[in-house]
């Protein structure tokens, strides 16, 4: 591979917003707009993984949502308390979020004005994948494709973690930094899964340059209640134009494989692939079969 320019971090202007953000590749190429999940920076887009596709002849794009990273903390707006989580999972009472993913959507579509991007092939992983079919529903003229990965649709009665892992994952975030690492290990090897060999050195370096850039556990239950009190995106889905592809884990422990399909079978004509062995990480041994996979998607339209 021939090496790929790096354009270094820059804060802009967006939605009322500072969104900070990096790239790679030529500028003058079509470009990839690559959307994180839930409390996960723009560094957890591994540069192999941009790197792999701006290869191809893309300008390949990489940012912090809000409440993240670099990016504009809402400090001044609520938190949902534990409790009012509890209640929701229990109960399926709203929790008044300070924001929703539509809000999240209106940061990306600041971002891609800011950068004089007229339209774009978008890719999400997670939350992120949330935040694209918000994009692609909303304004489908930015939108030349649409790549959803590890994400869901928004309907409630799509199955959920199981009893097991979510006892798992029980232990509260933790507010002290110092805490942070030990947390971080403990839900990435969770959701990882056990088919991929979890490289603990790789993670832990990446947590920690990841609190290093900015460590905000309230923007995490912010960003968390934006995605509890969105609404179902399944009958908007339905009217989509979009080319759209759906890769997902078979098995994803945090948001089961059947959110994918369903996915799938939301959006008109979508393909989909599914990855045995695959949890909520992307592993770096599939980099190189699922950046084929969204550069093939992205040839054809």
């Amino acid at each position: 591979m021939s090496p790929i320019i790096y354009h270094p971090e820059q804060v802009v202007a967006a939605n009322n917003l500072s969104i900070n953000y990096d790239s790679f590749g030529d500028k003058s190429h079509p470009a990839i707009l690559l959307i994180m999940g839930l409390a996960t920076q723009m560094i957890y887009w591994d540069e192999e993984f941009c790197k792999l596709l701006a290869s191809q002849g893309y300008w390949v794009i990489r940012f912090d949502n809000r409440d993240n990273g670099k990016s504009t903390w809402l400090d001044s707006l609520p938190a949902p308390s534990s409790i009012a989580l509890l209640t929701n999972a229990v109960f399926k009472r709203p929790l008044g979020a300070a924001y929703l993913l539509s809000d999240m959507m209106r940061d990306t579509l600041g971002l891609l004005d800011a950068l004089a991007i007229e339209s774009v092939h978008v890719v999400g992983a997670s939350m992120g994948g949330m935040i694209a079919q918000e994009l692609a529903i909303n304004h489908p003229q930015r939108v030349k494709s649409l790549t959803s990965i590890m994400s869901t649709t928004g309907n409630k009665k799509l199955p959920k973690p199981s009893a097991a892992f979510s006892f798992k994952m029980l232990r509260p975030p933790p507010k002290d930094i110092n805490k942070a690492v030990t947390y971080g290990i403990h839900v990435w090897r969770l959701i990882h899964g056990e088919h991929y060999p979890f490289d603990r050195q790789k993670v832990l370096a990446l947590i920690k340059r990841a609190l290093q850039r900015g460590f905000n556990p309230a923007g995490n239950t912010r960003q968390l209640a934006a995605i509890l009190d969105s609404p179902d995106r399944t009958e908007a889905l339905h009217t989509l134009r979009v080319p759209s592809l759906v890769l997902h884990g078979e098995d994803d422990p945090l948001v089961p494989v059947a959110c994918g399909v369903a996915t799938a079978r939301a959006i008109p004509n979508a393909k989909i692939k599914i990855y045995s062995g695959m949890g909520h990480t992307i592993p770096s041994q599939l980099y190189d079969d699922i950046t084929k996979q969204i550069l093939d998607h992205i040839k054809v339209t």
